[in-house]
């Protein structure tokens, strides 16, 4: 009994001594000037880029979504800058990141169905896919057209996926339960940081950190996969919004700054991250934090070029129908129909003919809808 009080009282002087140290610390002024430098730049950058969609803003359907992207960057430096300058709060303030990189995850996918023409013509694409005949190559890492073949090693648990509904599902779900398992592992470092026993960046079996890195590496890990999988498919149809650069850049500030900060972790914990720098900033959430300002002021620079507003300043102008709803019911001195009005304030979708797969050489919904997309707002530029 007396040794289980011991240990308690120990381990409670411990986290006192931690505690202080976190509170008496300061980084370096270069540290903290350089990264305020970064965290500027970004703030900068993509305010002006933000300014530049609000200011045309004629494709809610993508912009909406594309606007939650572009918020990602500023959001994480100045969380990681705040974060930087007081390492007492390194905890809370990487569960608020989580918790909007979740919700930026929800947004790229909804970004990338809206430019498909929303999610009933991504299934349309898919399923016309999956009914083709095996002849044609669609994905380059060897899958026939129709059909998804998986890559080592995920080929030696999963059977080949056929192009359909199902697979627009699998995929849906793949990134939903990132956002989902995201929010929990946030809410659980709460309670255990609570308790003193989260212990961020230290592998020990008796921390909670290790535990929710490894949970979050493998929802991560499937998150990636199948969004690799939904460019494979659809980066043909995606062509005219360049989606190789869009992944990339959404994928390395989401995914490599996670598995960036468990590298950082584990190399301190081995002993075997010892540069000037690291030994200057002491924490391995300073260095973490350090670093991520430096990268957003990079990747507010790569937005402007990545999402631009361009394309939807030379769209023309967009239409919603309700004014003239309205005002039909003004001259006529009527009351509203709360419905109708509902309808017209729903975008029009232009149904165009589809072509029979059997004698119309295969033609894919990327050549009958290339010029104009209605129902989604999309308009495309040839």
């Amino acid at each position: 009994m007396q040794g289980i009080i011991s240990i308690s009282s120990s381990s409670e002087h411990l986290n006192q001594v931690i505690h202080g140290l976190f509170s008496n610390y300061s980084p370096p002024v270069w540290a903290t000037l350089l990264a305020g430098v970064f965290v500027v730049v970004s703030l900068t950058l993509s305010m002006y880029l933000l300014f530049e969609h609000l200011s045309a803003y004629k494709n809610p359907e993508e912009q909406k979504f594309l606007i939650g992207v572009i918020l990602m960057v500023p959001c994480y430096a100045v969380e990681s800058f705040v974060s930087l300058v007081h390492p007492a709060v390194s905890v809370h303030i990487g569960i608020l990141r989580d918790c909007y990189e979740s919700f930026a995850m929800y947004c790229f996918g909804r970004y990338l169905v809206a430019c498909l023409g929303g999610e009933e013509r991504a299934i349309l694409f898919m399923e016309r896919e999956g009914r083709a005949a095996p002849k044609m190559p669609l994905l380059d890492h060897g899958s026939e057209k129709g059909v998804v073949k998986h890559l080592f090693p995920m080929n030696y648990f999963l059977k080949p996926w056929k192009l359909g509904q199902w697979v627009y599902q699998v995929i849906k779900f793949g990134i939903v339960q990132y956002m989902i398992i995201k929010a929990l592992t946030a809410i659980s470092a709460v309670i255990l940081e609570a308790f003193d026993v989260y212990c961020e960046g230290d592998f020990k079996w008796n921390c909670g950190y290790p535990y929710v890195a490894v949970v979050l590496n493998f929802s991560q890990s499937w998150a990636l996969y199948c969004l690799v999988q939904f460019y494979a498919i659809t980066k043909n149809e995606l062509a005219h919004i360049k989606p190789l650069y869009k992944f990339l850049t959404f994928k390395s500030i989401v995914f490599l700054t996670w598995w960036q900060g468990v590298a950082i972790a584990l190399l301190c914990s081995l002993g075997l991250f010892r540069s000037p720098i690291a030994e200057a900033l002491q924490f391995k959430s300073s260095i973490q934090d350090f670093i991520i300002c430096i990268e957003m002021g990079v990747a507010s620079a790569v937005h402007l070029y990545v999402f631009p507003a361009k394309p939807y300043e030379l769209m023309g102008e967009r239409y919603t129908g309700a004014v003239a709803v309205l005002g039909d019911y003004v001259s006529a001195d009527l009351p509203v129909d709360p419905e109708e009005v509902r309808d017209s304030e729903r975008p029009t979708k232009l149904r165009l003919p589809q072509p029979d797969i059997d004698t119309k050489s295969r033609m894919t919904i990327r050549e009958s809808v290339k010029d104009v997309f209605i129902g989604g707002g999309e308009y495309v530029i040839t």
